[in-house]
């Protein structure tokens, strides 16, 4: 190797190793989030420099390549929190499934029909697939994998595994949520008319439906992602349920919003300032909080800045009229009181952060979940249970939304009359029992015999009623939670006083 050539190597390995120490330190691209309250974690970007061939993507050989770096180097990533107990043993490989086994469906069927359960097989041609998966978790590496479903064949998919706990309290061999790109390497590749998917594993939902149940709720007053259930099985081997969820892209935009145009964003899983607080007129700062989903603009960022000031500078008085033009106020005190009313333990309400946003074509606002899955049960901080009063967390400028809003004396009550709708419409179990007896129908057999999930088969049969002693059930399963939990908010003084008021709109 020529001297030049030898220079150029130490430099990109150096280059690559200040980066990644920059990433590790919240320094790449900005300063960036560590788990923990801390601010925005970019991907790491592994691609560039192992990219020799230069087609923007990393083959075989250069992700083996890859790996030894990472390594080489365990020092440039941060841990996560770690499988409770310590890590578990692999499981037992499921049963060996091909496309002649399962039921197909017709293009007119949705890929979020609430009815389907089809089935995607992923075919990658690398064995150790799963170890590489999870050594490119928070990098900019996506592995190829050729996808089967309904019979017909889509090439050069890219999979990642996602999630913060849901990956790292998860062992080796166990289900991990995984997203998949169906554009990776063709940008006109879709699925159904979709670009990708989240297949989330419901991780500390045994019942593996309380994302359903959330983003069902939420789409009768704003627009959320669309989830339902597929089968995922990996090089031949089932891998059993996962949760389907639509991902925040362009697709989303045009379901709900009828164009792909528009700013969107991420307030990423405790971000401390990522709360719609005022943190001056540079965006820098911003940056620093919330993560961009969409073609860089800094009229958009400025944009955000704007709202953000508006809401820390103009008295309650003068909120609802100012901020109407620039704010869905109807989205976001929606958004607001179901975070709340069905304690979403990983929500606004509790961290002040771990939502998107999208900023549409007129300049307006608008809150959309992000993960629902710790929703429909009983809060898990302060020993609350399900009495988590509408007006938690209303002092934490931190959680400025809920703190400038709700001092407001019409929007609290707008959104005392949502939490009201709530309790009434979202939370009655007569309501519920037909969604979530459609939904277990569909899937019961396959988590009977999945062998990858986390959870036991009695605990998914128990996690909805209880052991069925004759005993009322337990906040902890999903009917004793809205039971107890609607029961709590209808006698709640505040919004017993809204008895003859009913909300203006709700979808």
């Amino acid at each position: 190797m020529s001297v030049a050539k030898q220079t150029a190597t130490v430099f990109a390995t150096t280059s690559l190793i200040l980066a990644v120490a920059a990433y590790v330190s919240g320094q790449a691209g900005g300063p960036g989030r560590l788990t923990g309250g801390g601010a925005v974690l970019q991907k790491l970007e592994l691609v560039t420099k192992f990219d020799k061939d230069g087609d923007g993507r990393l083959n075989s050989s250069e992700r083996h390549a890859a790996l030894k770096f990472l390594e080489a180097h365990p020092e440039i990533r941060k841990k996560g929190r770690g499988p409770v107990g310590g890590p578990k043993k692999p499981p037992p490989p499921g049963i060996k499934l091909t496309p002649a086994d399962v039921k197909t469906y017709p293009a007119s069927v949705s890929l979020f029909d609430p009815d389907a359960l089809r089935t995607l097989f992923l075919e990658f041609d690398d064995q150790d697939w799963e170890k590489q998966l999870s050594a490119f978790h928070r990098t900019d590496v996506l592995l190829p994998a050729k996808l089967i479903v309904d019979g017909k064949t889509y090439r050069d998919v890219g999979v990642h595994f996602r999630g913060n706990n849901s990956f790292s309290m998860v062992s080796d061999g166990w289900k991990r949520s995984i997203s998949l790109a169906f554009d990776f390497v063709d940008p006109k590749q879709r699925v159904g008319g979709y670009r990708g998917l989240h297949l989330l594993n419901c991780n500390q939902d045994p019942t593996m439906l309380r994302s359903v149940l959330y983003c069902e709720a939420a789409r009768h007053y704003f627009p959320a992602p669309k989830v339902n259930f597929l089968r995922v099985v990996i090089n031949g081997e089932n891998w059993g349920v996962y949760a389907n969820q639509q991902k925040f892209d362009k697709e989303f935009v045009l379901d709900f919003f009828h164009t792909t145009k528009g700013a969107r964003w991420r307030s990423p899983n405790n971000s401390t300032h990522g709360g719609f607080g005022y943190l001056g007129e540079d965006i820098a700062a911003y940056k620093r909080w919330y993560s961009g989903k969409s073609k860089e603009d800094p009229k958009a960022w400025a944009d955000l800045a704007r709202l953000c000031k508006v809401v820390d500078r103009t008295p309650p008085d003068q909120l609802a009229k100012t901020l109407e033009p620039i704010l869905d106020l109807d989205n976001v005190l929606a958004f607001l009181a179901l975070d709340c009313a069905v304690i979403n333990n990983d929500g606004y309400w509790n961290d002040g952060s771990d939502f998107s946003i999208y900023e549409d074509i007129n300049g307006r606002f608008h809150l959309l979940p992000h993960d629902a899955n710790e929703g429909f049960r009983p809060a898990g901080r302060g020993g609350a249970g399900v009495k988590v009063d509408p007006f938690v967390a209303v002092d934490d400028v931190d959680k400025a939304l809920r703190h400038k809003l709700l001092a407001a004396p019409e929007l609290r009550t707008r959104y005392l009359l949502l939490i009201k709708d709530i309790a009434e419409n979202r939370l009655d179990w007569a309501k519920l029992a037909p969604i979530v007896e459609r939904y277990r129908a569909l899937i019961a057999a396959d988590v009977a015999i999945d062998t990858h999930k986390h959870f036991s088969t009695e605990e998914f049969t128990t996690g909805v009623y209880g052991v069925g002693d004759g005993s009322p059930p337990a906040a902890s399963t999903l009917k004793g939670f809205c039971e107890q939990r609607r029961a709590y908010l209808l006698n709640h003084p505040d919004i017993k006083k809204l008895e003859f008021q009913t909300p203006d709109k709700t979808r």
